[in-house]
């Protein structure tokens, strides 16, 4: 599912109209969308009581529509439409879905009325996507009005909360507070980036009629399960331990075996034929012990020994920041098949690595340390962060964090939907390295859609897991407690069970 800039979004509605397809059917369609949300979510209408607020410009539009379908189809117990413009200021397709709600009998307030306070549902159609800047003047106090203006009002939202920003991850000044925003053609790039994304609600896109081959070339995806189910798809029959790939995990120290255990037991449980973790000699017993299944060896003595036959390398967990580590690094990064590189390898040093699959997951304190960045500056703009450094390296960069970012060499990303602070613990990182390498081992080909299956698949069995046992309890082993659960999850919604 592609995520849009409100300039490709207007785009889209253009080269829409060029089709034939004119504006004032996608307000509309538009429209009908929202009322389909509302008539399903808030059923039966007939007994809400509906505030719409409508500002001058499309937005307020989509409003006007919103509120003829519902006066001649549902008629809610009560229907107030306030616009808070001066009908003559109202242009085009707005101007025209106004006098269709005056010629179908509809009262259009200029002010709140007393007995609107009293809504069980408010609709906020102030103000769209165009805004550039804080809402100000009576569209600034209409905003104020929804939050704190009716008490028993759940707010839907039309296309976005009005005054938050399409294109930007932090809001610019003060914004509607949505419980739900019907979104059109596809979602707006600032509400699927933190912390804007927490401010939309609960996020509905509906289809109004704009062909999606006009913007099937945008760069920004959000992941979905479509992108990468056929990778869960039953084996073949004659498969065996070795057709799903042979995983080498390159960590642990002293004190630190707890990291490539995880990872191991991981790349296991995404499905990988074989995992041996190459650790420190003096490790390799407790690592031994956390897990029958791993096998393990000495890596440094045997690294040359242990890569070829491999078909993944995941290199960092609980490496060590020390001379050793860093050689270790060095020397496997030679392995000419995908790698993983979490943790202690993330070096500020490390060289561009084109024409290879290197996927590198960083959090967003690594993410400074590679970029020379603060971890703010960071923060700030993570999808364009991850982007640039994703194109300059030649590498699949994953960065962590709320909607993780999965940035790819030819400037694509995809934006992961799916977590929960209860993945806020020492070892989850550890366990998806361990899911994405698990993934590459089967599917070598195509690293794309392993790395957004393991990403996904994790953020879900967490927010399963944290739904059923609470979020501080969670732990990373957890994860791969509910995984089973978030597989047949995004599986069963294929068969449409």
């Amino acid at each position: 599912m592609k995520a849009l800039t409100a300039a490709q979004m207007r785009e889209v509605d253009r080269r829409t109209g060029e089709l034939g397809i004119p504006g004032i059917v996608l307000m509309e369609n538009a429209g009908h969308r929202v009322v389909e949300f509302l008539a399903g979510r808030f059923a039966p209408l007939a007994d809400q009581r509906i505030a719409i607020l409508c500002g001058k410009g499309n937005n307020g539009g989509d409003g006007m529509v919103v509120a003829r379908q519902l006066f001649t189809r549902f008629h809610p117990r009560a229907l107030h439409i306030v616009l808070l413009a001066d009908p003559e200021e109202l242009k085009g397709d707005a101007a025209t879905n106004y006098r269709m709600l005056e010629a179908c009998g509809c009262a259009v307030a200029r002010e709140i009325p007393a007995e609107a306070r009293n809504a069980t549902l408010v609709v906020d159609a102030l103000l769209g996507t165009g805004i550039t800047g804080p809402a100000t003047g009576n569209i600034l106090e209409g905003i104020r009005e929804i939050n704190s203006g009716f008490p028993l009002g759940r707010v839907v939202a039309v296309d976005i909360p009005s005054g938050l920003p399409s294109d930007l991850p932090e809001p610019v000044g003060e914004y509607a507070r949505a419980d739900a925003t019907v979104t059109f053609t596809a979602p707006k790039l600032g509400q699927v980036l933190p912390p804007n994304c927490d401010h939309v609600g609960e996020l509905v896109v509906g289809a109004i009629g704009s062909p999606p081959s006009l913007y099937e070339n945008c760069l920004i995806d959000v992941a979905e399960p479509p992108m990468f189910r056929e990778l869960l798809e039953p084996r073949p029959r004659s498969g065996h331990k070795g057709t799903f790939g042979h995983v080498l995990v390159i960590g642990g120290s002293a004190g630190k075996t707890g990291a490539p255990s995880l990872s191991g037991i991981a790349a296991l449980r995404a499905g990988a034929g074989l995992v041996t973790v190459g650790s420190a000699a003096e490790a390799i017993p407790q690592i031994a012990s956390h897990a029958p299944e791993l096998m393990t060896a000495d890596v440094d003595r045997h690294l040359d020994e242990l890569l070829p036959g491999k078909t993944v390398v995941a290199i960092g967990p609980g490496l060590g920041r020390d001379e050793r580590a860093a050689n270790l690094v060095h020397k496997a990064i030679a392995f000419e098949g995908p790698m993983v590189m979490d943790a202690d390898s993330l070096l500020p040093d490390l060289p561009a690595m084109p024409g290879r699959v290197r996927i590198l997951t960083p959090h967003p304190g690594e993410m400074s340390r590679l970029t020379g960045k603060s971890i703010a500056d960071v923060q700030k703009d993570r999808l364009g962060t991850a982007r640039e450094f994703a194109q300059a390296r030649g590498v699949t960069l994953v960065l962590k964090g709320e909607r993780t970012v999965i940035a790819f060499p030819d400037g694509r990303a995809w934006i992961n939907p799916t977590g929960t602070p209860a993945l806020g613990t020492g070892g989850t990182g550890d366990v998806l390295t361990g899911l994405i390498a698990g993934m590459l081992a089967q599917f070598p080909h195509r690293p794309d859609e392993a790395v957004a299956a393991a990403v996904y698949l994790g953020g879900l069995a967490a927010e399963i897991g944290a739904a059923e046992i609470g979020e501080q309890p969670f732990i990373a082993t957890d994860i791969l407690r509910y995984l089973p659960r978030a597989i047949k999850a995004v599986t069963a919604t294929e068969r449409g069970a």
